[in-house]
């Protein structure tokens, strides 16, 4: 029996590739596919595709384009998630702080360097128009180091998904005081070295099966609202209201622009020194 390891966020975007993993559709060829949580992130998925640690990953476009840049040899095989990834921008529930503009000296929290949360921050501070020189990070690996490190009630932001600090802001854990999204469709679906090279047909199998899966949820959204509530244990209104805006692909197409458009983003940031071509990033099945 092969095993293929496929690697993500345990977040709600991820249900699709949950409930593939829980049909297992290719045990008649002797393939198990085992789906492997990374609460530490992006930068954390960018490692185990550099290792060989996993064999596909569902990273946000702009870090896995910035880690290529810089020498990763894993290829996109296509989008997961074609909609913007919606960032809300938060402070501790105690600060004095209630608009972004506020943060400008504060330190922000990230899981780690090159991780969304990261380069996120940059965009902010285009956006605010501040020196994104003067920019100061904490790492905290994952969403848990961002809610010990918000106990001390001191002023910072950080930058994670909406949906998913929802519950804390509405406990009072922490304030959201304004949203950023991204300017490009938010999870690509990255297969490493190995996997390209020594696999292809099994892994053009899987990418039909993930876009057969997404399709279903295209067409009736509304009949996955409970159970990707209870799954992710989210408000079924606050899912409602994702689905409303998040838009799954269906094919593995990445048009040349999308790429072209992010690592001109990361260029102007000063994130990337180089900009690919989009043939060294995309591997077409």
């Amino acid at each position: 029996m092969e095993t293929i390891r496929i690697t993500g966020v345990p977040e709600h975007f991820n249900y699709p590739w949950q409930q593939m993993v829980k049909d297992q559709p290719f045990l008649e060829d002797q393939v198990e596919l085992v789906w492997e949580n990374e609460p530490r992130g992006s930068g954390a998925m960018n490692s185990a595709i550099r290792t060989g640690a996993t064999d596909l990953a569902i990273i946000l476009t702009e870090s896995f384009l910035k880690d290529k840049v810089e020498g990763n040899s894993g290829k996109i095989i296509g989008y997961h998630v074609k909609s913007p990834l919606v960032w809300g921008i938060h402070v501790p529930s105690a600060s004095e702080v209630h608009r972004p503009k506020d943060l400008e000296n504060a330190p922000f929290l990230v899981s780690r360097m090159g991780s969304g949360s990261h380069l996120m921050t940059y965009l902010l501070a285009k956006k605010e128009g501040w020196d994104t020189k003067s920019l100061n990070f904490d790492i905290v690996s994952n969403l848990e180091g961002a809610i010990n490190s918000f106990k001390d009630k001191k002023t910072k932001g950080f930058l994670w998904e909406k949906f998913t600090t929802k519950p804390l802001v509405d406990d009072g854990h922490f304030r959201r005081v304004g949203e950023i999204p991204t300017p490009w469709p938010c999870f690509v679906i990255v297969a490493s070295e190995k996997m390209l090279n020594e696999n292809k047909g099994l892994l053009k199998k899987i990418q039909k099966e993930i876009y057969r899966t997404n399709k279903l949820l295209m067409e009736d959204k509304q009949s996955f609202v409970l159970p990707i509530s209870v799954a992710y244990k989210l408000d079924q209104k606050d899912i409602q209201e994702w689905m409303s805006q998040t838009n799954w692909a269906t094919d593995g197409e990445v048009p040349d622009k999308d790429v072209i458009t992010t690592l001109d983003a990361l260029l102007n940031l000063g994130l990337i020194d180089k900009r690919l071509a989009p043939d060294e990033i995309i591997e077409k099945l």
